[in-house]
Order: C-alpha cells, then structure tokens, then sequence
C-alpha cells in the first residue's frame, strides 16, 4: 500500500492530511496554507482555477465561481434545500435530466461531484507535490447526516479525480478519533460540529482504543453559511430602506457582500464589533453609494440566536437515543470553523454544563482524523484496536396500502447485515417489487425513496405461502446492498443501492477520463 491521505472535503474549507510515525499531519496547500477554500472557477478564457485564486475570482466573475457545492451534492433540484439556496447564489442552478441538480456554466452544466472533484483533484496534486510522488487512495470524510445518495456522490467525486476511497468516514467520528489519540481518555465524549454548511452532533464513548459511536444525529443544511447571510440580509435590507436601491438584484454587489458578511462573521469571534466597509457598492453616471456600518458582537449574536438554537433538539435526540444525560459526558470537543463563535461556545457549555475542550483545531482535527483511520487500515495505528461507527438514517422497504417495515434501525453499528422474510399478497404472483427506503416514518410516503427492484420468476402459489428472504447489507462506508431470495426455487436478486439520483457508473468513468485529459490540471497561486 502507498501513501493513504486523509480528506477533509468541506462546504467553505477543505484540509488534507496524512499518518507520520503514527501522528497525523497536515499537508499544506501549494500555497502553504492548511486549509484550502471549496472553491472553483472558470474564467472567460476557459481556464479552471481552485482554491484561493478561484476564491478571488468570486466578485469578479460570481456567475462562473462555484462554492458551497457540498450543499448541494446528492440532493433533487426540487428539494427545499436547492430552493431554497437558488436566490442565495450568484451562479445559476438548473434541473438535471434525473431530477438532479446540475450548476449552470455558460452554455453548460456540472454536477456537484464533478465540482467536489476538481477540489478533491487539487488537495491530490498538493499531496502528490508534498512526497514527490502519485497518491491514489484516501480515506474521505462526510457529515454524520448525509443520507446515501450524498455520500455516494462524494465517493464519485473521488473517483473522477482519480483517488481509490479505502473508507468513507462521518466527520465527528474522526474528529473524535483524532481527539482521542492526541488526549488518550477514555470516556464518553460528544463531538458538536458545525462546519460552514451542515451540523452534527456525535456521542461516542471512548474505552482502551475502542471508539464505539452511540448516537448520531444532525442537520444537513445547517452551517455557517447561514450565519454569514443573516448578515447579508442584514446590510441588504438597511441600504434598501436608506437608499431605495434593493442590492439582491445585484449579483456582483452580493458577492461583495457575502465576503464582507463573512469577514465580519470572523472578526466578532474576537472583537466586540468591527466596522463592514464597501465603498461604491452601487455606481453609475449619476451617483455613488457606501456601505460604511459598525455591527457589534451583541447585534450578531441577537440576528443568529435561532441558528445555534436549532442545534439544541438534536443534541437532546442523539443523547437519549444513546440513553444518556447531559451530567454523563465526559468530554465536550467542537469541531467546524462555526465554533469559534463564543455565543455557540456559550450555548454548549451551558447545555452540557462544562466547557468544551480547546486543545484541537476545529478546521484541521477532522483532516487528521481521517489520516488516523487510514493508519488503522493500514496498521500503523496499532493502539486504536476498533472503531464502531453507526448508520444515521433507519432502512427499510414498503409493503401494501403504503405500509413501511423498517429493517435497520437508526444508530445501528456498521458493518450490519439484518435478514427478514416477507411473503406474496396476490394468487400466483409471480414476481415482488421491492422499494427501498430511508427514514424513521411509520408510512412508506413519509421516508425517502432510495431504489427500486424487482425480484421475478416467483412459482404461483397462493397468496402468503412463498417465503422471500429480504437482506440489508451495510458496510463500513454507511453504503448499503440489498438482495431478495425465494426460498422455494433459490432465485435472487441483488441491488447496490445506487440512488435513482447520482450519475450513473458509466457517467463517472467518462468525468474521470476527462479530469485527466490534455489541459485538465487547474492553475492555483503558485502556476
């Protein structure tokens, strides 16, 4: 095996890193940063740029510079997510032919993981010029709560870059490994991440090298990004009513904004108010506005109280569906560049009734966590003997007049493998329709439809005598298979739960074959 890297694929920052003499280590960008922005454009000459460069480009050129991508990857382009994100962003959005959402460029689209790729493809090539040499396999993090069809779509990302993914891990889990390395305690320890786009909150307990993840639970579409446009919507509403002029019909304007929100959002993490200065904000030939504000930390903090509120019932779900109180947690450790913000600080602090932990980076342990599991893999990391992770979402299949007969339960430790037997509901029917699903709804209408097979060349008999075995399989990777088994005649049929969403394999393999085509590689700062 040859060098394994650990990625930390994020909404507005990515980080990768790798195990040396069982420490993890953060490789630094081209640039010798340690982060790197999720962030590409194309300029009008058709040159592809990543990272900080593309970052740059996002006031200039806001129609054909894509960030936050992660919030999109996997989802439905009727979803509220995307609808909701559609008047946020300056580049365009469209319907792809599957339902999916596809990122409009020009004449052109692309879909989020052809976008994830191109970031994944440059963390490669800074590792590749870090060793001197071809890196090929990672172990990739995701949010704790990405459902199946996100977490397929970031494996495909990976792939179109051309990285073999050896373990697809959820983000607090590896923060927590991370953590529980550097610290070595035992004990049970919640891990509260909020990054820039999603949240999760992870209860895990820590004992003599075995992690074993109790709970899991989380918002998708919660994050930081939400944090920098109350402040946008703040700045946009205050001009209109001192100007007239509405600036949210002003793509150039609002990228403007957008990176004054966040430079501000930053800032009063550490100081009490700093002042959002944008000159010529709108110019013509007739007149010139500003935008010259002070926004102080108390003002921020009253505008986003309900963000950091929404995290409060899914720390309490994921504590009592590991049985568990407040009072018992031994370690409180944040995670996400989000938690740098003291009113977050204070609102975990007082609902665990300790502080967190300070000793980790939020932006670089999650990184570092995923080089740790690859030292696992590999067998570097010989003090961590296991790591049990667990599903997020309960599975199952639907049955007549709507029903829905959950097969695996949330929380469920993964690998997992669960067999139950099902029968015919008409005379001599010959073939059964299995529809997989996703979610805790005692209807099949209420859960997320996943796939759909079919199992044919059942032998007639009457209704309810044919036995057919139903297994749901889960490995390491939160990915699921599912196959069906007459037990009669030993006809079977298997699906790779593939979501109806996605590109398909042969969709990937022709990404794949252009991102490492003549004219492929993207410039950063350094050529």
């Amino acid at each position: 095996m040859g060098r394994v890297i650990g990625i930390d694929l994020g909404t507005t920052y990515s980080c990768v890193s790798y195990l040396e003499g069982g420490k993890p280590v953060v490789i630094p960008n081209l640039e010798g940063l340690p982060t790197t922005p999720s962030v590409v454009s194309f300029t009008g000459a058709g040159e592809r740029l990543v990272g900080t460069l593309a970052l740059r480009q996002a006031v200039t050129n806001p129609t054909s510079t894509f960030f936050a991508v992660k919030r999109l990857i996997g989802q439905k382009f009727i979803s509220a997510q995307v609808q909701e994100a559609l008047p946020r962003l300056p580049y365009g959005l469209r319907e792809a032919a599957n339902g999916d959402v596809a990122l409009v460029l020009g004449d052109q689209t692309l879909s989020p993981p052809e976008i994830s790729a191109m970031v994944l493809g440059y963390l490669k090539t800074c590792a590749e010029s870090f060793f001197g040499e071809p890196v090929t396999q990672a172990v990739i993090t995701v949010p704790a709560h990405f459902n199946d069809a996100q977490r397929q779509a970031t494996k495909d990302a990976a792939t179109i870059c051309g990285l073999d993914v050896l373990r697809v891990i959820n983000e607090p889990t590896a923060a927590g490994l991370a953590y529980g390395l550097d610290a070595r305690k035992n004990g049970l320890i919640a891990v509260y991440d909020l990054g820039g786009g999603t949240f999760d909150i992870t209860i895990l307990e820590a004992s003599d090298g075995v992690f074993n993840v109790l709970a899991t639970n989380g918002d998708s579409y919660l994050g930081g990004e939400d944090f920098d446009h109350r402040i946008l919507e703040w700045l946009v509403t205050d001009f209109r009513a001192e100007t007239g002029i509405d600036l949210s019909k002003d793509k150039l304007a609002l990228q403007r904004l957008k990176e004054a929100a966040e430079r501000a959002k930053r800032e009063l993490s550490f100081t009490a108010e700093t002042e959002i200065n944008l000159p010529f904000i709108v110019s013509d030939q007739n007149r010139s506005s500003h935008i010259r504000k002070t926004l102080s930390r108390p003002v921020f903090e009253a505008m986003t109280a309900d963000l950091v509120e929404r995290t409060v019932p899914h720390i309490e779900k994921a504590l009592a569906e590991a049985r568990l109180t407040p009072d018992r947690i031994d370690h409180v450790i944040l995670v996400g560049g989000q938690t740098r913000m003291p009113l977050v600080k204070g609102q975990v602090a007082r609902f665990f009734g300790r502080a967190p932990e300070e000793k980790i980076d939020p932006d670089q342990t999650v990184a570092m966590g995923a080089a740790i599991q690859s030292g696992i893999l590999d067998g570097q990391v010989r003090d961590l003997v296991l790591l049990l992770d667990v599903t997020p979402f309960a599975l199952g299949i639907e049955t007549e007049s709507d029903g829905y007969e959950m097969i695996i339960e949330k929380n469920m430790t993964i690998p997992t493998r669960k067999v139950k037997a099902f029968t015919t509901v008409e005379h001599n029917q010959r073939r059964v329709r299995l529809h997989v699903l996703q979610g805790e709804g005692f209807l099949a209408s209420m859960n997320k439809s996943l796939a759909v097979f079919e199992l044919v060349g059942i032998e007639p008999a009457p209704a309810g005598v044919p036995q057919i075995d139903v297994t749901f399989e889960i490995n390491a990777d939160g990915l699921v298979q599912v196959s069906a088994k007459d037990k009669e005649t030993g006809l079977s049929q298997k699906i790779e739960v593939r979501p109806s969403s996605g590109l398909s394999t042969a969709e990937v393999e022709a990404l794949k074959r252009k991102q490492s085509g003549p004219g492929a590689a993207a410039r950063t700062a350094n050529g």
